[in-house]
């Protein structure tokens, strides 16, 4: 199960795909995409071939900074979509709100999106605030979030998960020792059950299993790596895999919480590649990216559903944000529209129920400059970058589709303490093969039949996509 980049080599091959330079534009000569930021907000820019950012756009709904709705916008809502959320999970750093209130701690979403939870305080001066953990129910009419508070403040760097019934699981730092405990409402208060306690100084919680009932964490060593299930096993928690090298990283393969990969770098160094880490053949290791043999391959997010990668790699010269079939011997590609200047792009949830049909999976990217995080959606069959505003306390990175193509992105602010904002995936317009740009690039507001019908130029299948040159179309 290797998702590499060969094409017309041997099996023990490895061949990188140049980037891909959109329809009917020449790449950026400088290396990068124009500078981008939330500097306005309104409709979505203008299409633009060479993967230019613009400006992300935003819509007139509660909780949402921005004017007049757009079809394509955020729309805020305290009720789920009518056929559930099912979702990938994410999970969300923290970032400050504009209204003064607590600083969100990570935000943590089961990987049906049913349940999230996150750590939170009390408004207060930094060193004062009472943390403690709340979790929000996400797949009911509406949404609400339940406190779970302690006797006593939990401390910063904890960190929480939520299991598919509704529980919490904690992790709690202690000395040179990692206490976990799962924490639930019981009427007024919050209950707890201690699970125990692993001896080791540093740890880390990995998304949540997309079974819904267990928990794994990592802890990472000069020369090994220790797998832990915390949360899910029938004695507390234990050490399921011992991996050679230091890990990082997390992301699930399939839905029944088997396959987990890993970005390792080896024990006595070198490059950091991806690996496959097969929890039923107990914790077999084995190579998952291998694009070149001294590039740093590190796996961000991965669908079940149709195989859709979404990799980080150097192999092009420097970091780029590509992706590639999990299984298949097709290239890895670069798409230049994810290339942008001065910002950084990372991807956070995908569309799940696309069997089959990674090109057609809209992506979640959380984009950070130095105006602040915003949002953008992308395909690998459209070839362009949608850019959109975060809705008012948003914890960036925190998201999860529907299987039609909905966005929710959860959000608290002084107005809203749980609401969840929604995004429709709007429609990629392919290009024009007379002059290179989409037909609604006057600004999005002609009416098809003012167009005439071009003739289009569809993607190159990755089958057909060259090595050595960026694909253009003649």
């Amino acid at each position: 199960m290797t998702a590499c980049a060969i094409e017309g080599g041997s099996a023990g091959a490895a061949a990188t795909a140049e980037p891909e330079a959109e329809s009917g534009t020449e790449p950026d000569p400088n290396g990068s995409g124009a500078e981008s930021g939330p500097e306005g907000y309104g409709a979505e820019p203008e299409p633009e071939g060479s993967g230019d950012p613009g400006k992300p756009a935003a819509a007139g709904a509660p909780g949402l900074p921005g004017s007049a709705a757009d079809e394509d916008g955020p729309k805020a809502s305290s009720a789920a979509d009518e056929d559930g959320p099912e979702a990938s999970s994410a999970a969300g750093g923290p970032a400050a709100p504009a209204d003064h209130g607590p600083l969100p701690g990570d935000f943590t979403l089961t990987a049906d999106g049913a349940y999230a939870a996150r750590l939170t305080a009390a408004p207060g001066p930094p060193g004062e605030r009472a943390w403690y953990p709340e979790r929000w129910t996400l797949d009911g009419p509406e949404p609400y979030a339940v406190p779970l508070p302690l006797g006593q403040p939990e401390e910063p760097d904890a960190q929480v998960a939520p299991l598919a019934d509704g529980r919490v699981l904690i992790r709690r730092r202690m000395a040179d020792r990692q206490m976990f405990s799962l924490l639930y409402p019981t009427g007024p208060g919050t209950g707890e059950l201690l699970l125990g306690a692993v001896e080791c100084a540093e740890m880390t919680l990995l998304p949540p299993s997309p079974d819904g009932r267990c928990v794994y964490a990592l802890s990472a060593g000069e020369h090994h790596s220790s797998l832990w299930l915390v949360a899910g096993g029938a004695f507390g928690p234990e050490e399921v895999a011992r991996i050679p090298g230091r890990c990082s990283g997390g992301a699930w393969l399939d839905r029944a919480g088997r396959m987990l990969a890993l970005d390792r770098r080896a024990p006595g160094g070198g490059p950091v590649k991806a690996v496959a880490v097969d929890l039923g053949r107990g914790a077999e290791v084995t190579p998952l990216l291998q694009i070149a043999p001294g590039s740093d391959d590190r796996l961000l997010l991965a669908d079940a559903d149709s195989g859709l990668l979404l990799i980080r790699s150097d192999a092009p010269g420097h970091d780029r944000l590509g992706w590639g079939v999990l299984g298949s011997c097709l290239p890895v590609r670069f798409p230049e529209c994810l290339r942008l200047a001065n910002v950084a792009v990372t991807p956070f949830a995908v569309q799940p129920g696309q069997m089959l049909m990674p090109e057609s999976c809209a992506v979640a990217l959380r984009i950070d400059g130095a105006a602040g995080s915003w949002v953008g959606v992308w395909r690998p069959a459209g070839r362009r970058l949608h850019q959109f505003a975060a809705p008012l306390g948003w914890a960036p990175g925190a998201g999860y589709w529907s299987r039609d193509g909905v966005l929710r992105l959860p959000y608290a602010n002084g107005a809203t303490s749980c609401g969840v904002a929604m995004l429709a995936a709007p429609q990629d317009v392919e290009p024009s093969s007379v002059t290179g740009r989409s037909s609604d690039a006057e600004g999005g507001t002609q009416p098809s039949a003012a167009v005439s019908a071009p003739a289009v130029c569809k993607p190159v299948p990755l089958g057909q996509a060259p090595l050595h040159r960026a694909a253009r179309s003649d």
